[in-house]
């Protein structure tokens, strides 16, 4: 169990999990640092991007991260800062989907471990969103089932690590883990 304060907040698309969390980046009164792990492949997920950056201060600094999440955070987290990382899924999606891997690939196993491993030595506040996406039917297609099972495994091993877990739906913050 992490000694520091680690918040794992979940939910479903447009559930209001990344709002909730800049909210809680806000009222912790610390410099916040938003790890942001999308990388833009086409013009409608461009203005989601966008859209997130705009509802974000102006004096937050962003850190671009889509690979090698454990030596960001491990590199960026610091006693009276806050690290807020959006989202966790999004940055499953990128390494273990061939056509987003960097040419050298990523080896996910490797990552996944890096993370659970730095997660519980980080100071200051972290705060990680993550997709719910356990919920529904089992997906069409080995790569979605691959997505829905690492997600599902990762969101388990996660809220393990961290001293609170929140679910979001509606908007609302329903406390898991406290």
């Amino acid at each position: 169990m992490s000694q520091y304060d680690h918040h794992l907040i979940l939910g479903g698309a447009r559930s209001g999990k990344s709002a909730y969390a800049e909210k809680l980046a806000t009222q912790s009164g610390l410099d916040v640092v938003y790890i942001a792990t999308a990388q833009v492949y086409d013009s409608e997920f461009g203005n989601r991007v966008s859209q997130h950056q705009q509802r974000r201060p102006s004096h937050w600094q962003t850190v671009e991260v889509p690979h090698k999440l454990a030596d960001a955070l491990q590199a960026q987290a610091a006693p009276g800062r806050c690290l807020l990382i959006d989202c966790l899924t999004l940055w499953l999606a990128q390494c273990i989907c061939p056509e987003c891997a960097p040419p050298d690939g990523v080896d996910w196993q490797a990552e996944r471990a890096a993370l659970l491993d730095v997660l519980p030595t980080l100071p200051g506040k972290v705060l990680l969103v993550s997709n719910e996406v356990g919920m529904g039917i089992v997906p069409l297609g080995e790569i979605n089932r691959q997505f829905q099972d690492e997600a599902g495994r990762l969101n388990q091993a996660v809220a393990a690590l961290c001293g609170k877990v929140s679910f979001i739906a509606a908007g609302l913050p329903l406390a898991l883990k406290s």
